[in-house]
Formats: structure tokens, sequence, C-alpha cells
């Protein structure tokens, strides 16, 4: 599986690195040492915790300002494979974003809960690329 350091951890979850260490030092959101000592967290985790992280922002009472473009990088948290159908979802920052493609289309590009991925948007269509 998929693991993320705190600077990539932060970038796909729209804050800083120092708030995603506050957070890991919260017992927030786990994290695990590699062989050098650098902080990782684990793909499916961070998934789960951007999600926890979109509802808790829904739940305020004013909507956050954004300029989104195009483009929204995030990460993979839930792929339904059908017979010839697929929808993959995807939380970038506080955006959930929900994608319906072949199957063939997930199983080529190796789409997994916890892997990076960015949602691209042209007209009522949502496009995935694999980061």
């Amino acid at each position: 599986m998929r693991t993320y350091t705190i600077g990539q951890a932060a970038r796909l979850l729209g804050v800083s690195p120092d708030t995603v260490r506050r957070w890991a030092d919260a017992g927030r959101i786990p994290t695990q040492r590699d062989e050098s000592g650098k902080r990782l967290i684990d793909g499916e985790q961070l998934a789960a915790f951007s999600v926890s992280l979109a509802a808790e922002a829904n739940g305020e009472d004013e909507a956050p300002y954004t300029t989104a473009r195009n483009a929204f990088p995030g990460i993979i948290t839930a792929v339904k494979l059908g017979d010839v159908a697929a929808q993959v979802e995807i939380q970038a920052g506080p955006h959930r974003l929900v994608s319906l493609l072949t199957r063939e289309a997930v199983e080529e590009l190796g789409l997994a809960v916890g892997m990076e991925a960015v949602a691209r948007i042209k007209a009522t269509n949502v496009h995935i690329d694999r980061a």
C-alpha cells in the first residue's frame, strides 16, 4: 500500500505540513516511521481521515471560499467495480468528486483506495489521471 510523507499529505489535505504534524502528534492521524526516521501515513488511513475532515468542514456554518479550477489533486477514497462500469471517489481537500468510468479504465490505471490521483473537470465530465 502507498504511504505519504507529512508534506505530501498536507498538499492532498490542503493544509500546511505543520498542521498535519500537529494532527499526528495529537493522535488524529496515525503515522509510522521509516528506517530514516521520517514519518509516513498509510494511504488508506489518509483516505479515511480526509473523508472525516471534509465531513467536519461541511458541518461548519460558513462554506469555504475557493478558487478551484479544473484540476483537483486528491486521494482515492472509494472504488466500486461493476461488470462493465466503475465508480471512483476522490477527496480533494473539502471536495468529494465522483467519476463514472469503465471498469477497464480503472484496471488499466490500477486505481485503488489510498492512491493519489487528479480529477479533471471538463463540462459535465470528470476525468481521472493517476498521479
